[in-house]
């Protein structure tokens, strides 16, 4: 794990966004266990042989979590934006997500990286 990501996390003022930003770290992990992460743009990025997969970026009041590559990803309704290449899932305090779900999604937006 890159020691700026984990800075970048453990900086976050809001504990709510540190807890969630520590777990769609691990959601990268689980779907791309060779990962690259960096800080870039003021946020962490996580590369798949050295193209973007997954970024975290953190807001006032939510943490949101972008898939790269995501085209061809079959995605539950409503709860993701963006254009077709770049998905984008908001959450706010007191928000939940499916891990074991976005996991797959990750793994397979990522998959032709």
């Amino acid at each position: 794990m890159n020691q700026e990501v984990t800075e970048f996390i453990e900086a976050l003022k809001e504990p709510w966004q540190r807890e969630m930003s520590n777990h769609l770290r691990e959601v990268v992990y689980q779907a791309i266990p060779d990962v690259q992460e960096r800080i870039q743009y003021k946020k962490p990025h996580f590369l798949k042989n050295g193209k973007y997969a997954a970024v975290i970026s953190t807001s006032k009041d939510a943490v949101s979590f972008t898939i790269f590559n995501a085209a061809e990803l079959e995605l539950p309704e409503g709860k993701f934006d963006g254009p077709p290449e770049r998905k984008t899932l908001k959450l706010r305090k007191g928000d939940s997500f499916d891990s074991g779900q976005l996991v797959s999604l990750v793994s397979q937006a990522s998959s032709s990286l």
